[in-house]
């Protein structure tokens, strides 16, 4: 029988029983040297037997699921992205300079519709339709700078989820941001990422090259932990011995390297810690070639295969095909590059803001994280990016949330159209992308045309096993938190003016909860493939919260519901 225990706290009394944590010497395990080099002694395919769960295994299709995460570090105004739009509380009384307006021409009561998708054409601008989308689902839309999330919500592989958060919030940026990431709420001690903590559960950890990569400017705690060291990258073309950029591997370069190499091929005598820095030095071998054909694909112009946004003078001078994917830099950003040579502004489909003037930043390290996924045994990958704690000037049809919002729909957009069109070791049905963002903001406007920090806020997730619109899945919308019709439902204020319902449910003066964020991230990696058991350690609540899996009560009293069923259970 398996048994696995990631808790320091728990240990088998039974000394007889095999367990992976049986096999490190409790008295030597003082540090990540003595506890890597204890697990060199156990056979790799004991080490990987010991693990429960299906998490890092091929399914009986050969495909391993793979998660990509990004960080909207500063706390995203959900009432602006997913908007509550029949709730007579979102409107001009609370929200005057920032509100999204309704289309008069659309019904946004109209339900077992799909998404609105206002394509801008070869003339239009990106922004020439300024109203709230419609979603289909009686209750709520979306801000018009989402409207990339169309194609992915009618395709059935995006799940919009309301009214997320935890008991007794936190509004501090630094505080929340590590609690959503170690997966313990109100707890500063705990410093191990959740997502560590599920590498470390498959059992992999030790095992590949490479199992879970970030592609930011340092490791974030979600893939931090003291039993294995995970990857970070803050550019992928320098992942390289002399940290030079691969492209400028010149002959002497090329010559140092071989030295470092040809230097490290000699045998030591065995001593402390030796096998932990023989495997370290081995892994970096290993991913080395790795790293440097995603260096040479980090300059491909990976393409959309439809007629983006109904530009067809743009898609009829370029091959027939749409725009680049990954816009990292203006002349792949969308259609501003003009048949002819001109350039227009009003085609871009993310703001320029989203790179640098080195051709960096947010997309590129979206590509260099979804190259990573695509070709490399990686379980999971990773990256964030900020400006969200919009406290004034916010903006509502334009500005600097609408620019945010443009990101995570184009980012969609683009990784299915990405894991469908050039699928290699990954594709778009065994993929989940799942946004993290800290709380949510401010139901009323304050002074500044902007919003605060508050508590429950919006959950991104797509993919190709997202039971989403149209799919089967629990309501058959894809929108779970911002319905009436749900477990715990949205209740509307009693009217324009009041501060009352789900808007102004908590402290009575912020939009309440209805489902906690570790319950969706637990989903999330229940999918992947971890037991009950196995999440049970990477998410501790689940052994002493029974709300977080099948709903009920949490313990600050809130009506929340548990797994939303978004994702199908994993392979048996």
């Amino acid at each position: 029988m398996k048994k696995t225990c990631n808790c320091s706290t728990h240990r088998p009394s039974n000394l007889n029983l095999i367990t992976r944590r049986g096999f490190l010497d409790h008295s030597l395990k003082v540090g990540l040297g003595v506890a890597l080099s204890t697990l060199l002694d156990i056979p790799p395919v004991l080490r990987r037997a010991l693990a429960e769960g299906h998490l890092g295994d091929p399914g009986p299709d050969g495909k391993v699921r793979k998660l990509l995460f990004v960080f909207l570090r500063g706390a995203n105004d959900g009432l602006n992205s997913l908007i509550p739009i029949q709730d007579p509380a979102y409107g001009a009384n609370w929200r005057p300079d920032i509100l999204i307006p309704k289309d008069t021409s659309t019904s946004y009561g109209a339900s077992a519709l799909p998404c609105d998708f206002p394509e801008s054409g070869a003339d239009g601008t990106f922004t020439h339709y300024p109203f709230a989308i419609r979603l289909g689902n009686g209750f709520a839309a979306l801000h018009p700078s989402l409207k990339f999330l169309a194609p992915v919500y009618n395709a059935g592989h995006l799940a919009l989820i309301h009214r997320v958060g935890y008991p007794r919030q936190s509004r501090s940026h630094f505080d929340s941001q590590a609690y959503w990431e170690t997966g313990d709420p109100n707890n500063n001690l705990n410093k191990e990422g959740i997502l560590y903590r599920t590498i470390l559960q498959s059992g992999y950890a030790n095992l590949r090259p490479v199992t879970a990569v970030s592609i930011q400017s340092s490791l974030p705690l979600i893939l931090r932990g003291s039993e294995a060291a995970l990857t970070n990258l803050s550019s992928v073309s320098r992942y390289d011995l002399l940290n030079i950029p691969i492209a400028l591997n010149t002959n002497a370069v090329t010559k140092a390297d071989l030295a470092i190499q040809d230097a490290n091929a000699y045998p030591f005598p065995t001593k402390a810690s030796r096998d932990l820095l023989a495997l370290q030095y081995q892994n970096l071998m290993n991913t080395l070639p790795l790293f440097k054909d995603i260096a040479a694909q980090l300059a491909v112009n990976f393409r959309d295969d439809d007629v983006t946004d109904g530009d067809t003078d743009w898609a009829n001078a370029n091959g027939g095909e749409g725009y680049s994917l990954f816009p990292t830099s203006n002349n792949t950003n969308g259609g501003y590059l003009r048949p002819g040579g001109s350039t227009d502004a009003n085609k871009y489909v993310v703001d320029t803001g989203a790179y640098n003037t080195a051709g960096t930043g947010f997309f590129n390290n979206l590509k260099a994280a979804a190259l990573v996924l695509n070709k490399t045994g990686a379980i999971i990958a990773g990256t964030e990016f900020g400006g969200f704690d919009t406290h004034q000037n916010q903006g509502g049809v334009t500005g600097t949330h609408a620019n945010l919002n443009r990101r995570i729909a184009w980012m969609m957009y683009a990784l299915r159209k990405y894991f469908t069109r050039y699928a290699d070791q990954c594709d778009w049905d065994h993929l989940t992308v799942v946004t993290l963002s800290e709380f949510g903001r401010t139901t009323v406007q304050n002074s500044d045309d902007g919003t605060d920090h508050a508590e429950a806020g919006v959950v991104f997730a797509a993919g190709g096993s997202i039971r989403g619109y149209g799919s089967g899945g629990p309501n058959g919308t894809g929108v779970f938190g911002c319905h009436t019709g749900d477990a715990v439902p949205w209740t509307p204020a009693s009217s324009p003016t009041a501060q009352n319902g789900s808007m102004f449910g908590a402290s009575s003066r912020y939009l309440k909860r209805f489902v906690d964020y570790r319950s969706v991230l637990g989903e999330t990696i229940r999918w992947l493939g971890a037991t009950q058991t196995q999440l049970n350690d990477i998410i501790r609540g689940y052994a002493t919260e029974p709300y977080l899996l099948s709903g009920g009560d949490a313990s600050d009293g809130t009506p929340t519901v548990g797994h939303l069923g978004f994702l199908p259970p994993p392979v048996a």
